[in-house]
């Protein structure tokens, strides 16, 4: 009997072991750890990919298929069977799940902003039909999903708003009506705002103006969304600044889309728009046979000063989500110049923690940071 005991004991002291030396483990007390997950994910065979997965991360959002053009391809079809695996296994991981992305100006199928002769379509039409879209999306998975990123990407990096079809065709004021319709469906949900570079100030203050206009509407916004795809240039004094200045506004921060891309960008680009592209290069492909020691210990360093940022300003970060779950997965690979191979993420090809992993999971535990909670 002595010895079931002490074998029992073992595995316990074992197990707790190794949860410790997850990130999901390390920061539960401090925020959420999550990662985007694609379509071929929950079906994977792939058991070390997985088990990652479920291990890892406390969080996952959905990569793709809660967009526009993914459920709502027809204007009389919704598909919500991707989605649904992917709610499916977050519940079996006992993960939080945000939906992404309610409005976005793309990946928006053509019917969408067009009439039965291709016309476009009214404020009138297109309102409906964005009410319509946000009540049957958000309604399908009300208890499910914890908060929505309502609208993504409205805002050029000057601070004021893109002329996306939404914009053009309703005003400003799509924005307004997208958090109320999203309110309207389930009043439990909590409600983003969701962006890229959002270290820049002109972008920040637009954004600010964004957050005290729906509140002086009356209308919810819980967290506004930092995407944070970062390179070596991003300046962590003006990130910070963003953080602290989101959160003196009432709202909650989240890191929503994190990478940090080891390989070259095009001179003077920044941003994290979709339609970006540039030409192939050779020299702007630089570790095509894997990532040398000096480039990897980089981008460990700059890594860790981002989770010392976040670790210091834990009382108003929710969540931080990394934008994929190994390098393979990334769309850094292929954006904004295809064909190359880049490293932006936690976990390796082969599903193998990079070198700042375990220095991330050694910081959640390091006593300094405890007079941040």
């Amino acid at each position: 009997m002595r010895k079931v005991l002490i074998a029992a004991f073992v595995l316990l002291a074992t197990q707790s072991l190794m949860a410790q030396n997850t990130l999901r483990e390390a920061y539960k007390d401090k925020f959420l750890i999550g990662t985007a997950v694609n379509i071929r994910q929950p079906h994977s065979d792939n058991k070390k990919l997985k088990d990652l997965i479920k291990n890892q991360f406390s969080a996952v959002v959905p990569e793709n298929c809660m967009k526009i053009e993914e459920i709502h391809p027809k204007q009389n079809l919704y598909d919500f069977s991707d989605a649904d695996e992917l709610i499916k296994f977050a519940k079996k991981n006992k993960q939080v799940v945000t939906g992404h992305a309610l409005v976005w100006h793309s990946q928006v199928p053509y019917w969408f902003f067009k009439d039965d002769m291709s016309n476009q379509v009214t404020r009138e039409e297109l309102i409906n039909r964005m009410r319509s879209h946000i009540y049957t999306v958000v309604r399908h998975f009300k208890g499910k999903i914890k908060g929505w990123d309502v609208v993504n990407e409205a805002f050029n990096d000057d601070g004021t708003l893109r002329q996306s079809q939404f914009y053009k065709i309703i005003g400003p004021d799509f924005i307004k009506l997208a958090f109320q319709f999203a309110h309207e469906a389930d009043p439990n949900v909590e409600l983003y705002y969701n962006d890229y570079s959002m270290d820049n100030p002109k972008k920040r203050d637009g954004v600010i103006k964004l957050i005290r206009e729906l509140k002086a509407a009356g209308l919810r916004i819980d967290a506004v969304g930092m995407q944070s795809h970062v390179g070596y240039d991003t300046p962590l004094d003006e990130y910070e600044k963003s953080i602290k200045s989101f959160a003196a506004e009432g709202v909650k921060v989240m890191v929503t889309e994190l990478d940090l891309t080891a390989i070259p960008s095009p001179q003077g680009f920044s941003g994290a728009a979709v339609d970006a592209h540039f030409d192939y290069q050779k020299a702007m492909n630089p570790y095509v046979d894997g990532l040398p020691e000096e480039a990897a210990k980089k981008q460990s360093d700059f890594m860790c000063k981002l989770f010392d940022i976040y670790l210091r300003n834990q009382k108003v970060i929710d969540r931080v989500t990394f934008w994929g779950v190994t390098d393979g997965d990334s769309w850094k690979n292929g954006w904004p110049i295809p064909f190359r191979t880049d490293y932006p993420l936690a976990f390796d090809r082969n599903c193998e923690p990079k070198m700042f992993v375990p220095e991330l999971i050694k910081m959640a535990n390091d006593p300094k940071y405890d007079q941040y909670k």
